[in-house]
Parts: C-alpha cells; sequence; structure tokens
C-alpha cells in the first residue's frame, strides 16, 4: 500500500520532492590554500582500523583536526574586526575579549540562514572566466552583474560575488595572490551591497575584499565597512564555479556556522538550493 503524506506547512508544500543542491564550500584537506594570518587545517588519523578490534570483529577509525576559524569556507563573526578599538555597534574590543574568548560578537551569535541568495557573477558580467589579480570590483560592476543575472540583492538576503578566482584553489601560491594580487570588493561596491541591507556578503577568494598586487592583508577596508560599521556577515572561500554553470542567479541560501562561543570565525558548510 502506498502511503500518501499531506502537509498543511506552506514551507514544506513547496519543497520539491527531489531539490537540486549545489555545493557552495570548498573541501576541507591538508595543504588546502590558508591566508598567512591563520592556522592552517590539518586532518590525521588518530586510531586506525585493526588499532583495536573488538570481540565481535568489529572495529573503528577516527581522526584529529586542527583549524583556525578563518580556515577554508567560513564566515567571519563580528567580533573579528575592530576599528579604533570598536567592534560593531561601539563594542569596547578590549574589553570583550575575556578569558581566551570574546564576551561579546562571539561566532555563537552568528545566525543560521534560510534566506534568499543572489549571485553576483561579475567574471561573467565583464566577459572573462577569471577576473585578474588585483582586480577591483566596483559598485557599478555589482549593478551590471545584478542586471545581467536578472536578480538584485534586497534587505536581508545573502550576496555572493563570483570573480572566477576559485578556479586557482589547487594552486595554493596562485590562489593567495602574493605577487599577482586578489580580486575583489571596494568600499565602493560594499556600501553597495549594504545599502540595500544585506545580512552576509561571500565571496570566492581568500579575503572577499580586494588585495592588491604586493599588499597582502595589511588594510582591509572593506571589512571594517561591512562587519563593524553595518553588522553584516563576510563568507570567504566560497566555491561559486558550479553555482555558475546552473544559470540560476536566484536561490534558496541555506548555512548554519558552528556554535563556537566566543570565538571569530566559524567554518560552515552554505548550500544553495536551485530548484
Amino acid at each position: 500500500m502506498t502511503l500518501v503524506q499531506h502537509t498543511t506547512n506552506p514551507l514544506l508544500a513547496a519543497l520539491p520532492a527531489h531539490p537540486r543542491i549545489v555545493e557552495l564550500g570548498q573541501p576541507l584537506f591538508t595543504g588546502m590554500p590558508c591566508s598567512p594570518n591563520h592556522p592552517g587545517f590539518r586532518m590525521t588519523l588518530a586510531r586506525r582500523h585493526g588499532d583495536m578490534i573488538r570481540p565481535d570483529g568489529g572495529s573503528a577509525a577516527n581522526e584529529v583536526i586542527i583549524t583556525g576559524g578563518h580556515v577554508g569556507t567560513h564566515i567571519d563573526a563580528l567580533s573579528h574586526v575592530s576599528h579604533n578599538g570598536l567592534l560593531h555597534g561601539g563594542v569596547d574590543a578590549a574589553q570583550a575579549q575575556t578569558g581566551g574568548s570574546f564576551s561579546q560578537h562571539g561566532a555563537e551569535h552568528t545566525p543560521a540562514m534560510v534566506t534568499r541568495g543572489v549571485l553576483l557573477d561579475v567574471a561573467a558580467a565583464l566577459g572573462t572566466d577569471t577576473l585578474p589579480g588585483g582586480y577591483g570590483v566596483t559598485a557599478a560592476d555589482l549593478s551590471t552583474a545584478a542586471e545581467l543575472g536578472g536578480a538584485e540583492p534586497r534587505e536581508g538576503d545573502v550576496a555572493v560575488v563570483r570573480t572566477g578566482w576559485a578556479r586557482h584553489f589547487d594552486d595554493p601560491v596562485a590562489y593567495l595572490g602574493k605577487e599577482s594580487g586578489v580580486p575583489g570588493i571596494t568600499e565602493d561596491a560594499g556600501e553597495w551591497l549594504a545599502e540595500r541591507g544585506v545580512r552576509a556578503v561571500g565571496c570566492d577568494t581568500t579575503a572577499c575584499e580586494q588585495i592588491p598586487p604586493g599588499a597582502g592583508h595589511s588594510v582591509l577596508p572593506v571589512h571594517r565597512l561591512l562587519l563593524v560599521d553595518h553588522g553584516i556577515y563576510i563568507m570567504e572561500h566560497l566555491a561559486l564555479e558550479d553555482l555558475a554553470a546552473t544559470g540560476v542567479h536566484e536561490f534558496l541560501f541555506i548555512v548554519a556556522p558552528l556554535r563556537i562561543v566566543g570565538g571569530t570565525g566559524s567554518p560552515i558548510r552554505p548550500l544553495a538550493v536551485v530548484a
């Protein structure tokens, strides 16, 4: 007998039987690209099959993982950046740093998000697969990408900006762009996004914002603008190539940061439901 399930929940009723889910996060592996400002990702097996065998013949393996909170695909908590000694909302950064963690704006307060996502494919809008190293994405570029995709961010949305730089992810030297620089959004573009009231901004690079050749991460004005001035979360190291290949620019965005008490960021596994 076939059971037919009925629901009065409009969210469940609207959910496709077989939703198409696109991964927006990079895989985690030892040796992956990592900003020199953060401890890198390391994983090794702590116990292997055969190290201990149960009376019934069963065995188990497990691992040890060491990583920083801003390694791989991750989200910045509002405690991550201060300006003139203050965090978002005028919180005193020094006073909030207590006992090796943050008493305010810690990663445990970074919300899970189930909301409208918008892909701003700047690389495609400018007629290229990958923006050149050090390119500064402007507000005009974002506007052009929004027009091309037929979707503009609005209040409460998550905006993800594709530069095409994730194509270099398997080459840490090229991806980190120490000599070439890394493309990313400028303050001008950050203001454009903030004016639209987005909840979070993500990019397929190591810092989300423009890194000029040879500059490293010495100055990060967009981090100050988004995190400190506007309380807008930043996601970095996104994988946006598969999403771009779908041709979909408006989608259901899902992410759930780890509730790391007092932390400044969290690894994430963001998803796009496109149909």
